[in-house]
């Protein structure tokens, strides 16, 4: 597969993305799917081929971590070659972060149960939703987190509201902050917001930097440089 990430992995060329799906062939795994998207070449890969590499670095880096601060662990795993520009492996990356700092500060969990309910649960949020559903990945990740430390279900009472509104909280943050996508910066909004609401449910402060900077925005070609939260002129390479 193509070493650029933030495009095809296929050939490296930008990916189209379009209004109305079509049936697509994987070009990796060569199954079948209704997508939106393809590379200019017409390359779909699809989300279960896209994110597999990148789970299991998340999976194995999470697992073996005594990590209590959630940016740094999750610039960590984004720093590895399978953790693409842009991808759902995100989807997974952003709960599982959040699961494993809660546990190393203290938080009362089965943490081999949640970290296997969190991929599992976290591999089914397709790509692309952020823009073609309204939702995006990044923050229900943190909705799944907060289910899971809470056990809630459907038929739950009040943690099944704050589940909902752990993910709003999520996505308020990220909406106001305004597109193109970026899974980088939602990513570590999302993880802002989740920080905040386990803060004042649980009452464990995890660990924050005084200041999260982006190193990744020479890989996004929809960069919105200054007006992202965590952009750095010194930081950005083309």
């Amino acid at each position: 597969m193509s070493g650029k990430r933030g495009a095809c992995l296929v050939c490296g060329k930008p990916l189209l993305y379009y209004e109305n799906a079509r049936e697509m062939e994987c070009s990796i795994c060569h199954k079948k799917f209704e997508n939106n998207v393809s590379c200019e070449d017409g390359h779909y890969v699809c989300d279960v081929c896209h994110s597999k590499r990148g789970i299991e670095v998340i999976e194995e880096v999470c697992r073996k971590s005594g990590s209590r601060n959630p940016i740094c662990l999750m610039q960590e795993i984004m720093d590895n070659p399978y953790i693409y520009m842009h991808g759902p492996e995100h989807h997974v990356l952003v709960g599982a972060v959040l699961l494993t700092v809660y546990h190393n500060c203290g938080g009362q969990i089965d943490y081999p149960w949640a970290m296997e309910e969190m991929v599992r649960r976290g591999r089914e949020v397709p790509g692309g939703i952020c823009g073609f559903w309204g939702c995006c990945g990044a923050a229900v990740s943190t909705g799944i987190a907060f289910s899971i430390m809470k056990k809630a279900t459907p038929l739950s009472g009040k943690s099944w509201g704050q589940a909902n509104l752990m993910t709003a909280r999520a996505l308020q943050k990220i909406g106001s902050c305004g597109g193109p996508r970026c899974c980088k910066r939602d990513s570590f909004l999302a993880v802002q917001a989740a920080s905040e609401g386990i803060d004042e449910e649980f009452g464990i402060r995890l660990e924050m930097p005084r200041k999260t900077v982006c190193s990744f925005c020479g890989e996004n070609e929809q960069c919105i440089r200054h007006a992202c939260p965590f952009y750095e002129k010194e930081t950005a390479y083309e």
